[in-house]
């Protein structure tokens, strides 16, 4: 069963207006979890921790899946599962 909330949190980072198409900048990620005072950050860091990213105009983008993991990971207060470690 998928959550209304997992849906919408897909919706603001899939919709967010990034300055590359191809996913966010830090600057980015930083605005976009600025939204959750209450996000657990370090949950949110260990689950970036080790992602696949991209450098483009010399800013690191990082894919947009890898933020929504992290975002729920932070917002749920756990590590990463097995099964979403890529």
């Amino acid at each position: 069963m998928i959550r209304k909330i997992d849906v919408n949190i897909k919706h603001m980072v899939y919709d967010y207006p990034t300055k590359s198409e191809e996913g966010f900048t830090q600057a980015e990620i930083n605005s976009l979890i600025s939204w959750f005072p209450t996000i657990n950050t370090e949950k949110f860091d260990d689950a970036m921790t080790g992602n696949t990213c991209m450098m483009i105009n010399d800013d690191i983008i990082h894919y947009p899946c890898d933020v929504y993991k992290a975002l729920r990971c932070g917002l749920e207060g756990r590590d990463l599962t097995l099964a979403e470690f890529d």
